[in-house]
């Protein structure tokens, strides 16, 4: 079996940097991750590129019964993405999809208290934005990302990702400025099939980045 592009999300996430090096020193850069998986991806470009890093709290709307197949995600300020793929071929009523949302509404709310601890988010008005995650499956949540970081005006939206499948990096190609993706399989299967060590990441292990992160911008 030949070795997997990617040893872990730390691994990954220096292989990004290196692509994404135009971008370091850049004053007007800003590197946002997806918790959990894109954190610890996102740190490792944050450091090489000498960005300030913080979170951007979306969650996808798991499939009841089938809660890795997305049928969409939420972002805060009331923004919702749907796939309809999967809700037309479910036929999933906007019954069970209002039910999930509001489920994972609070979850949203549950992890901004726990992972800010006050803080408010980073303000990306005017600013070159990297949204950053682990990988792109259906892309639902990097969309819902992507709509909800419309609003705040940012000056560019690049996304950023190890691997993706062909057609969440077709769609997200067009919905962003600027797309890197390392890999793009036209065998996909999922995202942690890439992965040597795919192995969840913490809410303490977001709190730590996040917080060394405080520290770290006290020096800038």
């Amino acid at each position: 079996m030949p070795d997997l592009p990617f040893r872990d999300r730390v691994h990954a996430g220096q292989l990004l940097a290196e692509r994404l090096k135009a971008y370091a020193g850049g004053r007007d850069v800003v590197i946002l991750a997806l918790p959990r998986g894109g954190v610890p991806v996102a740190r490792e470009i944050a450091t090489r590129l000498n960005a300030p890093l913080d979170v951007f709290l979306v969650r996808k709307l798991g499939t009841p019964g089938q809660e890795e197949l997305a049928m969409g995600a939420i972002a805060p300020g009331g923004v919702r993405v749907l796939n309809d793929d999967v809700v037309q071929s479910l036929r999933l009523s906007r019954q069970v999809i209002d039910a999930v949302a509001a489920t994972e509404a609070k979850e949203l709310a549950r992890r901004e208290r726990l992972y800010r601890a006050g803080r408010p988010p980073t303000d990306v008005a005017g600013r070159i934005v990297i949204l950053v995650d682990d990988g792109l499956a259906t892309g639902s949540t990097m969309r819902a990302a992507v709509k909800a970081l419309r609003g705040a005006k940012p000056k560019r939206i690049i996304a950023a990702v190890p691997v993706a499948a062909p057609a969440a990096c077709s769609q997200m190609a067009g919905e962003v400025d600027e797309l890197v993706c390392l890999h793009a399989p036209d065998l996909f299967y999922s995202v942690g099939s890439w992965y040597e060590d795919f192995s969840q990441t913490s809410d303490v292990e977001i709190r730590e980045a996040l917080t060394a992160e405080k520290v770290q911008n006290a020096t800038r």
